[in-house]
């Protein structure tokens, strides 16, 4: 049996209230509709692990074959978001792309643990959108830190969902009502319990941390003003909106936004067997450019 919990501000102050059909309804009896609600993350994470590929959709798209174990970034805590928000696009920026995740949550002190074990320490999963601003891929492409840990890039909710089986489950995103990724857990290559098994070999995973477990193929940017949706079946709807930034990128200090073919390649889909000759002729900057563009 599952159980939806979400955390709003409720009277002013943050509440921990249970989905109950069309409500959310607190310990004290109060509750509010559900579409009336202010949300706040579900969890409090003290680290946000992100796995590289894992969805074969992904891998194919790319033209590329996944490595024998997973690979990991880190996004850091400024960088989460929540349901109904606002997920922010700075001012000279063109490449800020969705992508679709489920979240795992943490339940107790999790370290060296074997993947069967796992499911005892998982409290339960969310919805994830793991935003990447690829005009930063050429300066952060090893560590990620501005593509997919610059402010608001992290939204997670609506709800902390326990109880929730995750195999054989559809994952959808959608920007402006359109289906734009749609794929199944069943095609993960590793799943939820090798995750967390995996990580907590050298890292100590606490109660309220998360674990956002790949993206499906068809990762694209979005623009300001556009409606971006990620929806699990048996988790819900996470749900966005994209605006610009209030100032554009600092000039005259660090590294710029740029515009480069990785750039362009990653943002518009990832024929990397064809990146280099692209690059070399010029031809597959203008084709995607030219996308964006319109």
């Amino acid at each position: 049996m599952t159980q939806e919990f979400r955390k709003i501000l409720l009277d002013g102050y943050p509440i921990l209230t249970e989905k109950v059909g069309d409500r959310l309804v607190a310990k004290d009896g109060r509750s509010v509709a559900i579409d009336d609600a202010i949300h706040l993350p579900p969890v409090e994470p003290t680290k946000i692990v992100c796995v590289h590929l894992n969805y074969h959709s992904r891998v194919d798209e790319f033209m590329t074959k996944l490595p024998p174990t997973p690979t990991y970034f880190h996004k850091p805590l400024s960088a989460m978001n929540t349901h109904k928000a606002a997920v922010v696009r700075p001012d000279r920026c063109k490449y800020l792309n969705y992508e679709g995740e489920i979240a795992i949550v943490i339940g107790k002190h999790c370290k060296d643990i074997a993947p069967e074990d796992a499911g005892e320490y998982i409290a339960g999963y969310t919805v994830a959108n793991d935003y990447g601003l690829h005009d930063f891929r050429d300066t952060d492409a090893g560590s990620m830190l501005r593509v997919k840990g610059s402010d608001t890039l992290c939204p997670i909710g609506p709800g902390l969902v326990t109880g929730w089986d995750f195999k054989n489950k559809m994952i959808r995103t959608y920007v402006n009502g359109k289906v734009v990724q749609e794929d199944n857990t069943d095609n993960m290559q590793w799943d939820m319990h090798y995750l967390v098994a995996d990580i907590a070999r050298t890292i100590t995973l606490l109660p309220g941390d998360v674990l956002l477990s790949g993206t499906p193929a068809n990762s694209r940017p979005v623009y300001p003003g556009d409606i971006c949706e990620v929806e699990v079946e048996g988790l819900g709807k996470l749900t966005n909106h994209i605006v610009t930034g209030p100032a554009p990128i600092r000039e005259g200090c660090g590294a710029q936004p740029t515009e480069s073919e990785e750039v362009i390649s990653t943002a518009m889909g990832g024929d990397w067997e064809h990146r280099g000759k692209r690059a070399a002729t010029g031809e597959g900057a203008k084709h995607y450019k030219s996308k964006v563009e319109k």
